[in-house]
């Protein structure tokens, strides 16, 4: 079994929410819920969760003790600064690390099956990054990205997260197509378009 740790990222504002997206309903769980219960059910080693905005309130209603809660002081410098925040953690945690796979808390549609595609496809020593596509032909999360790329990772500041690193190394890259389970939910309309739609 390789060693993949999964890392959910969580640390955003949901400034047009008005409250913490993360928190919003979802089956009988929440959109942050949902997203460690999948993560949950994978053949890896280590689950963490990059909190920032609203930490407090969100990690109080985290009931799992194996899941390891982190809290980006400095999220607000974006997606890739989370991104960033995680794998120097593990870095300086967890050495033996073959891979990372990262995710969002707000893809809801997003199932183990899934993400178990990205991992099946993983092979260590191969520098690989296995990207999802949308819908506009561009890769993004779910991300798994081999150990080798971890110290870029780790210095990420910004709100692109790491696309700049999938564009750098492109030919490694191996894509899977994503379109029927990718899912954004930046407005409240869309989030409950999708809950609408999935309940």
């Amino acid at each position: 079994m390789y060693k993949i740790v999964v890392l959910v990222l969580a640390a955003g504002s949901s400034s047009r929410m008005g409250s913490p997206k993360q928190l919003l309903k979802w089956n009988n769980t929440t959109l942050l819920g949902q997203a460690i219960k999948t993560a949950k059910r994978l053949n890896t080693t280590n689950i963490i969760v990059v909190l920032g905005d609203s930490h407090e309130v969100i990690k109080s209603k985290i009931k799992d003790s194996e899941i390891q809660i982190l809290n980006n002081k400095n999220w607000k410098n974006g997606l890739g600064n989370s991104i960033a925040f995680g794998v120097k953690n593990i870095l300086k945690t967890k050495s033996n690390t073959d891979g990372i796979l990262i995710m969002l808390s707000d893809q809801p549609l997003i199932d183990s099956k899934y993400l178990n595609s990205l991992i099946n496809k993983f092979n260590i020593g191969k520098h690989q990054i296995i990207a999802t596509s949308y819908k506009n032909k561009k890769l993004g999360v779910p991300v798994l990205f081999d150990k080798v790329y971890f110290t870029e990772l780790s210095k990420l500041n910004n709100d692109k997260g790491a696309k700049a690193i999938i564009q750098k190394y492109i030919k490694k890259v191996s894509v899977i197509n994503g379109e029927q389970v990718v899912s954004d939910i930046d407005t409240l309309e869309d989030y409950e378009n999708l809950y609408r739609a999935n309940h």
